[in-house]
């Protein structure tokens, strides 16, 4: 019984925390602390939950998806699938460099609560910095800004610092708007995060039982579930919400967790 309370708690977290700017990972590991939830078990069950998060934006921007599939290259096309390219390369290719580093060095608390403090920084300043707004929807996006966001999407690579808050906040410095920055952000995570988690799971696969099952499958539903109203919800809210409000609860976070766990 108290497994499954942490696989509802843990599928909410994710949910919750995957796709907006204070670090769905950071979460995680803060929270597993907290509960105890530790070991291989654990972090493949981590995995498992975060297809049911990516799960949840391929069904709300299936639409973008199936036309990413033309592979039409044209600047009247909008974005395309060679944006998403440009922006998986750089973390993409670190990632698969020194994935086993990061796993054993960057995963623990202190890092974690790093991450969210330097994190929240570079989201006030993106927030503040004056620029000029050259793409104001996902389909003016240039090639140029979708590589520029995905040099910041490496960031992201170090727990606690948060995929969506570096994205984001790459995508506003090169003239992105914040709506644009953050919906271009979930297309790209889709990829990035199915692979990250497919090798994952692949070396976790020993610790796939018959057993965990069930584990697995409520937490895997939750996060979906979650995701699925937290992506709607923040893109409502990414309209009236500067980017410092999401640091300035990253730091609040980093605090408490600080005086509880360290």
């Amino acid at each position: 019984m108290v497994d499954l309370l942490n696989a509802i708690l843990m599928g909410i977290v994710e949910g919750l925390t995957e796709f907006l700017p204070v670090s769905s990972t950071g979460h995680l590991i803060l929270l597993a602390d907290l509960l105890n939830f530790t070991g291989d078990r654990a972090k493949t069950f981590e995995v498992v939950i975060q297809f049911g998060a990516v799960l949840a934006v391929l069904v709300l921007y299936r639409k973008r998806f199936l036309k990413l599939l033309n592979f039409n290259f044209s600047k009247s096309s909008g974005m395309n699938a060679l944006h998403i390219a440009l922006a998986m390369l750089p973390a993409g290719l670190i990632g698969v460099v020194f994935h086993g580093f990061i796993k054993e060095y960057l995963f623990s608390t202190t890092t974690v609560l790093v991450g969210l403090v330097a994190g929240g920084i570079l989201m006030i300043v993106a927030d503040r910095i004056k620029r000029k707004v050259t793409a104001e929807e996902l389909d003016d996006l240039s090639y140029k800004q979708a590589l520029a966001i995905g040099c910041f999407q490496v960031l992201a690579l170090w727990p606690g610092f948060s995929r969506s808050g570096s994205t984001i906040s790459g995508g506003m410095f090169f003239g992105a708007s914040q709506k644009a920055a953050a919906e271009f952000t979930f297309i790209v995570s889709v990829p990035m995060m199915a692979g990250a988690s497919g090798i994952d799971l692949i070396k976790s696969r020993e610790f796939l039982t018959m057993a965990d099952m069930p584990l697995f499958l409520i937490g895997f539903i939750t996060a979906f579930i979650v995701a699925l109203i937290a992506v709607v919800t923040f893109i409502n809210l990414i309209k009236k919400l500067r980017l410092s409000w999401f640091a300035y609860y990253r730091f609040a976070l980093a605090i408490v967790f600080a005086f509880i766990i360290l």
